[in-house]
C-alpha cells in the first residue's frame, strides 16, 4: 500500500473588515507507511482532526493531493470516493457512531452489510475478544459505557481489515489499562496484518507503540521521530 499527501492545506475565509483567511492546516507533505503505526500528536485546536479528515477522504483540502495506491482521492466523484473508503480505509471518529437499534455485533458487521460484502464474523469476534468486549456481543449501545462504545467502534474498523486505519483520539475516554489494550491492538493490526494505522492523540502513551511520530502545532507539522 502506498499512501501520501502532497502539499495539502486547509484554509478558511473570514471577514475582518476586509476579506481574509487563516490556515487550519498549513501546506505539508507526508507519507504513511504500511506495516506501521504513525502517531500525530498535538494540543486540542492544533489542526489534527482537520488533517486526519483530509487524509481519510472526508474533507477536501484547499490545495494539494492525497494519493492512495496511485489514486488521487479528491479526483473521484462522491460515489467512487465512498466506495474506495469502504474498501480500503477505516475511520474511528471521536464522536459516538453506534446505531442504537443494533446489537454490538450487528454494529461491528454493519459496514460489510451496507456494501454487500461477506460479514467478517470471525474477525469481529477476534477483535472483540482482544479489546475486552466479547461478552457484550448481544448488548445494545444504550447498555454500554463511553469506553465500551469507543472499543466497539475500534473493533468495527479493525474487523473490516482496511488497508489504512485512521483513529481520532481513540483512547481519550479510556483508562490506562484499556488504553494499552487499544494501542496494542493497533500495533498488532499494523505488524501482523501488514496494515497502516494513523492515530491522532494528545497522549504520550501512544508514542511507545508508534513507528513514526509527528507533532502538530498551529496547523504546522514537524516530525519527532
Amino acid at each position: 500500500m502506498m499512501f501520501k499527501a502532497e502539499n495539502i492545506s486547509k484554509r478558511y475565509f473570514r471577514r475582518t473588515g476586509s476579506a481574509n483567511y487563516f490556515y487550519a492546516v498549513c501546506p505539508l507533505s507526508l507519507e504513511i507507511m504500511a506495516c506501521g503505526v504513525t502517531v500525530l500528536a498535538g494540543r486540542s485546536g492544533s489542526g489534527k482532526t482537520t488533517l486526519l479528515n483530509m487524509l481519510a477522504g472526508l474533507l477536501a483540502p484547499t490545495e494539494g493531493k492525497v494519493w492512495l495506491d496511485g489514486t488521487d482521492l479528491y479526483s473521484l466523484d462522491d460515489k467512487s470516493l465512498s466506495r474506495l473508503r469502504s474498501e480500503k480505509m477505516g475511520v474511528v471518529p471521536q464522536g459516538r457512531s453506534a446505531i442504537d437499534t443494533l446489537t454490538v455485533m450487528e454494529n461491528i458487521l454493519l459496514p460489510a452489510r451496507l456494501y454487500g460484502r461477506p460479514e467478517p464474523i470471525e474477525a469481529a469476534r477476534q477483535w472483540m475478544e482482544q479489546l475486552g468486549i466479547a461478552h457484550l456481543a448481544d448488548a445494545r449501545p444504550a447498555e454500554l459505557s463511553g469506553g465500551e462504545l469507543r472499543r466497539m467502534a475500534i473493533a468495527r474498523a479493525l474487523a473490516q481489515a482496511p488497508d489504512i486505519l485512521f483513529a481520532d483520539e481513540p483512547t481519550g475516554d479510556l483508562d490506562d489499562g484499556n488504553t494499552h489494550i487499544v494501542l496494542s491492538a493497533f500495533h498488532d493490526f499494523a505488524c501482523i496484518q501488514k496494515k497502516a494505522v494513523f492515530v491522532v492523540s494528545h497522549e504520550s502513551d501512544a508514542f511507545q507503540y508508534a513507528d513514526k511520530v509527528y507533532r502538530m502545532d498551529g496547523g504546522q507539522v514537524d516530525i519527532m521521530h
